[in-house]
């Protein structure tokens, strides 16, 4: 099977998922001109994604591809505040931990691509337009799936108090967004240094988990889905994917795994390394031994 129809494939396979979703999702929720909104950010967040792929392939760039990312996530966001209506307190929490999320997610990511000059995760497919609008479907689905239980409770037409999840939701948010804004700078920082070019970071959160920024982006999308979970219901409740999904996505896709075999190969002879990984648990978080 060629690579252009093997793409072609697993683009439809992402689109099958997403409608199956964006299904699930709408039950119970509001409608705009007869449409669920909930359904209606689904298409807005692969049509966003498709009208960024064409100047991206024309130009051959992906320097703007985390960009788009937050866009999305910020304009999701604002659809579904705008077109349902009935907001309370929930909706507005969700809705500022999610844009505060994405706002400093996407400008750091822009930064760093600006920097590096290049996204190796893009250097062989943008020649091929297939298997470049792979990429830019499938941060389409990684923006609704992630984004599902917050869409699903600020579109619901159910609505409930604040109470003990929410603020617990908020809590573990909150401790997810620091660790990764701390690990995320340290490591920059550590980066900025030539004196570190070769050397892997072993410091700070880092030598707590080899991964501190994916296990709080974890932690923050377990609080999100603590503060949506309340107003779900019915076929809703499928839309607490989203942690199940993110936990997945960094743990088994592109996250973790494509990590560490970049890392293996750059220091795997390096005898401090290979104490690094014996020491440092790989994602969960554990004060360093002694």
């Amino acid at each position: 099977m060629s690579k252009s129809l093997e793409s072609i494939l697993q683009i439809a396979a992402i689109l099958v998922v997403a409608a199956l979703i964006a299904v699930a999702g709408s039950d119970g929720g509001a409608t705009f001109s007869g449409i669920s909104v909930f359904a209606l950010c689904a298409i807005i967040a692969f049509v966003m994604q498709w009208i960024a792929f064409i100047p991206a392939y024309l130009r051959q760039t992906e320097h703007f591809f985390d960009l788009v990312g937050a866009l999305t996530n910020l304009s999701l966001i604002a659809c579904a505040l705008l077109l349902s209506g009935n907001l309370d307190a929930r909706t507005i929490l969700l809705a500022a931990m999610v844009s505060v999320w994405a706002a400093r997610l996407g400008w750091f990511l822009f930064h760093r691509i600006q920097a590096a000059g290049a996204d190796r995760r893009f250097t062989k497919v943008k020649p091929n337009p297939t298997r470049f609008l792979l990429f830019w479907t499938t941060q389409g689905l990684w923006v609704f799936l992630t984004l599902a239980a917050a869409l699903a409770a600020i579109t619901s037409l159910h609505r409930e108090p604040l109470g003990a999840l929410a603020a617990a939701g908020l809590i573990v948010w909150v401790g997810g967004f620091a660790i990764e804004v701390i690990a995320d700078r340290q490591k920059s920082t550590f980066r900025n240094n030539p004196a570190n070019a070769e050397r892997f970071i072993s410091s700070g959160l880092w030598a707590w988990s080899r991964h501190p920024n994916y296990f709080g982006e974890i932690l923050l999308w377990c609080g999100v889905a603590l503060v949506a979970a309340p107003v779900l219901a019915g076929w809703q409740w499928v839309t607490l994917i989203s942690p199940v999904f993110v936990i997945l996505l960094l743990t088994r896709a592109s996250g973790i795994p494509l990590l560490e075999a970049s890392a293996d190969e750059r220091w795997g002879s390096d005898p401090d390394y290979q104490t690094y990984k014996t020491r440092t648990p790989i994602l969960i978080m554990r004060p360093p031994a002694g």
